[in-house]
């Protein structure tokens, strides 16, 4: 008889993004999230991360549903590049439902995707799990921490959360709820970590309204603020603040537009009338009257901030009548983008008001004292730390040896690390695979390893091309070499080099036909070699070579 939970991370740990997490017990298998992930600065030419889904491909006769937690990318993103491969059913709350149908109408994937709506506090049954839902407080609306009951013990999976006692909109998190699991018995608590480095308690969202206000007040320029897309929350302060002054508020941005459609429509914001306006009527108020809320808080090549500040945006320039409030943190590894943007705004003349310490943005997640409050309420026997970089992880679990959890009862592991919980043990000793899916444009794992290591090449010794004409009579080569360089040399400055290239590349032409080759790779290979190993020697570079033969 099968007395044994498995939990595979296959997104999520070691880094911020891709979150996704199998739970299996004999023959049944859910997924709590499905999102995606940011390259990293090395990833040349990735637009987004996906999890690796080979596990879940290989056991998807087991597999009866996918939980969703909220709908911030780094947990819904995935999604349509999941559908294309599982044919698997969604629960979620409301809005993520509404905003993953956008995403799979895009795709073309939404009339042949389930998606099961569910409310917090009700459970259903997935094969052999019962499920529910349990409210938190988060950045975006219907935000759930998710329970999940197998046949030896609950399971608690907090998904994001933060402890917000003046919400914006809705109640507090529940923490009765989370404090009747803890009394009834939790096997295990899967918690985030994001921000297990910071002391204290997390502020309210209502303080950013504060920060809006002065802002706002007796400011004779038109203000544009850029914050997260999905971020309702801090969108409706914005347009509370806007209406209050008597100002118009404008959209710019896909995402932003989509977000706020949908939770207007489902009743999670409150626009008071006549304050919406389309940007070109925008552009024809007087500045002290007009708003702008715009993605691109992450510096977002294509967002509509990025455009802004570099002269792309088709209806707004930004001068110096303009103040800029950008109302977000940075995510790690986009500080560089974002003080990029900033730069290009202050050349355009523009005010930036970025500052942290003026408030301009709350954190989503829980801090310290907020964690400690998870783990005093639920009371788990096992912890494992989830959702952060591995440091995060290591201080999650110090954390929750100082709240009593037994060190032997913790694990930390990797994506890809199989934890086996049963009623008196937990271990982490078997793995399966949990790579990366690398989106390239609209190529779908395209991108492998050999393709990323010849982009590095490029991006750092650039390339350089051998042209050799050949004759198809007697496979000899008829004229010297053509030497074409990209991100090596300025040929005009190194003539020399040039010859030099020419020489080696008719040597070893010469080589092969002494030796009677005539096969085509075995002369690129022979010229690709000797130009490789000169180069080297001279310039101590080693840029891709890459031979071509002309049949003439």
């Amino acid at each position: 008889m099968v007395s044994k939970l498995k939990v595979i991370p296959l997104g999520g740990l070691g880094e911020i993004g891709k979150n996704m997490y199998a739970y299996e017990f004999g023959n049944d298998i859910i997924v709590v999230d499905c999102g995606m992930g940011f390259p990293d600065e090395d990833m040349y030419g990735i637009d987004s991360v996906f999890p690796d889904i080979s596990y879940l491909r290989a056991n998807q006769e087991k597999l009866r549903g996918i939980i969703l937690t909220h709908g911030h990318e780094d947990h819904i993103g995935a999604i349509p590049y999941v559908l294309r491969e599982l044919d698997v059913p969604i629960y979620t709350l409301p809005l993520t439902a509404a905003l993953i149908e956008l995403k799979l109408e895009e795709h073309d994937l939404l009339y042949n995707t389930q998606i099961f709506t569910k409310k917090t506090g009700s459970s259903f049954r997935l094969g052999c799990f019962t499920v529910e839902f349990i409210h938190v407080n988060h950045s975006i609306p219907d935000s759930a921490a998710v329970a999940i009951t197998t046949p030896i013990g609950t399971v608690i999976h907090t998904g994001d959360y933060k402890i917000d006692v003046t919400p914006i909109s809705g109640k507090m998190i529940d923490l009765v709820r989370f404090g009747q699991f803890g009394n009834e018995g939790v096997l295990a608590l899967m918690g985030e970590s994001t921000n297990v480095e910071v002391r204290g308690h997390s502020d309210s969202e209502s303080k950013v309204g504060e920060s809006f206000d002065k802002l706002f007040m007796g400011c004779d320029k038109r203000i544009i603020i850029t914050t997260f897309a999905s971020n309702v929350h801090r969108l409706q302060q914005i347009i509370n603040v806007a209406a209050k002054y008597k100002r118009k508020v404008g959209i710019t941005g896909r995402s932003m537009e989509n977000v706020l459609h949908v939770a207007n429509v489902l009743g999670y914001m409150d626009i008071p009338e006549n304050v919406m306006v389309d940007i070109e009527k925008l552009n024809k108020l007087p500045r002290n009257q007009a708003v702008i809320i715009s993605t691109g808080s992450q510096g977002e090549t294509m967002s509509a901030l990025y455009r802004m500040a570099f002269s792309e945006h088709k209806q707004i320039n930004v001068d110096a009548g303009d103040r800029v409030i950008i109302s977000a943190s940075a995510i790690p590894g986009n500080e560089t983008m974002i003080s990029r943007v900033i730069d290009e705004l202050f050349h355009k003349g523009a005010e930036v008001i970025y500052d942290r310490h003026t408030d301009l943005h709350v954190t989503g997640h829980a801090c310290q004292e907020e964690l400690k409050m998870m783990l005093a309420l639920t009371k788990p026997k096992f912890f494992v730390p989830i959702h952060g970089e591995h440091r995060m992880l290591v201080k999650h679990a110090e954390l929750a040896k100082r709240m009593g959890v037994l060190p032997k009862n913790i694990v930390i592991t990797e994506n890809g690390g199989v934890i086996e919980i049963t009623k008196k043990s937990i271990k982490c000793e078997a793995s399966v695979p949990a790579g990366a899916i690398l989106i390239d444009g609209s190529g779908v794992g395209e991108v492998g390893s050999v393709v990323l290591r010849d982009r590095h090449k490029l991006a750092e010794d650039g390339m350089v091309v051998v042209v050799l004409p050949y004759s198809t009579h007697d496979h000899r080569l008829i004229s010297e070499p053509q030497i074409i360089t990209r991100g090596f040399i300025y040929v005009k400055e190194a003539e020399e080099l040039m010859e030099e290239l020419k020489r080696v590349a008719m040597e070893s032409a010469d080589t092969c036909a002494a030796q009677n080759i005539n096969d085509w790779t075995a002369i690129k290979n022979k010229v690709k070699n000797n130009i490789s190993g000169y180069l080297y020697k001279t310039t101590r570079r080693s840029p891709m070579i890459l031979p071509v033969i002309t049949e003439i």
